[in-house]
């Protein structure tokens, strides 16, 4: 099976129900395990992007965020948001159908606080024997 070609079928459906055409599959064992396409318009959901949904209904299904024996294949170059969502499931590779030409460098202005109370707890929880 053409993963790729099953991923541009679920564009093709973002498509027609007036989304931006982005679908996504994730495989495991050569078998799709989750397939997705972009729904930010009819749920107006800012998150609801093809491989953050597709990532979401795997996890589910393998009952675990660790995605780390799956691949995704996705018709266009996964966002920041999107390809940080791949990298916390551990993703073993993403494969994309077109290059996007969007410039994906703006940033949002962020000011670290450097709240002690933030940092502490953090530490608690990662220490062993908790």
């Amino acid at each position: 099976m053409n993963y790729l070609e099953e991923a541009l079928s679920l564009a093709e459906k973002a498509f027609k129900r007036g989304e931006v055409p982005i679908g996504a599959v994730i495989v495991r064992n050569n078998k799709i395990i989750a397939r997705a396409y972009n729904q930010r318009e009819r749920k107006q959901n800012a998150l609801y992007h093809a491989e953050i949904l597709a990532i979401n209904k795997a996890c589910k299904k393998l009952k675990s965020w660790r995605l780390d024996d799956c691949e995704m294949y996705v018709t266009l170059e996964p966002c920041q948001m999107c390809m940080g969502a791949i990298i916390n499931a551990r993703l073993k590779n993403v494969y994309f159908g077109a290059k996007s030409t969007s410039d994906l460098n703006w940033k949002t202005p962020a000011t670290d606080l450097e709240n002690k109370e933030c940092a502490q707890i953090l530490k608690r929880f990662f220490l062993p024997n908790r």
